[in-house]
């Protein structure tokens, strides 16, 4: 099944816009007022978990979408987003932060692997590195902050 141009560009469009409360508490951690710059720190650790665990149940939906070989390694490993992004709360902010950063380069790596590509078109993938990319990044910004 593939999507007709119109929903790529919805997929493509959805996916930019989840990286705006990314930009927007990275933006508000520096320079806001301190009390808002705390409040912009948490948020973003939230959202960063909250997405960490949508992308494993991305490769959840696909294993269950389409019978293939690898399918129950595949539903195993979808779990690994969530079971790394909520202890990753439970931490203290900083430690929390590289904890889901390392997440999200965990899960990028196996989106690049031929099993974490598998059931998906070849456009997702230049869409999630540009995410990943832009999401370790400001993860960097934010603990660049923390750090001074």
């Amino acid at each position: 099944m593939t999507l007709l141009n119109s929903d790529r560009r919805v997929a493509w469009l959805l996916g930019i816009a989840g990286l705006l409360p990314f930009i927007g508490a990275s933006v508000l951690a520096w320079w806001a007022p301190a009390v808002w710059q705390v409040t912009a720190i948490y948020g973003f650790t939230y959202y960063s978990a909250v997405i960490l665990s949508f992308l494993g149940g991305v490769h959840w939906g696909s294993a269950l979408q389409v019978p293939r070989p690898g399918n129950t390694r595949r539903l195993l490993l979808a779990m690994v987003p969530s079971l790394i992004a909520w202890p990753a709360l439970l931490f203290d902010i900083v430690t929390g932060l590289w904890v889901l950063l390392a997440g999200f380069m965990l899960i990028g790596g196996y989106d690049l692997s031929r099993e974490g590509r598998e059931g998906f078109p070849s456009w997702y993938f230049k869409l999630r590195g540009l995410l990943s990319v832009v999401v370790v990044l400001l993860h960097c910004v934010v603990l660049l902050r923390l750090s001074g």
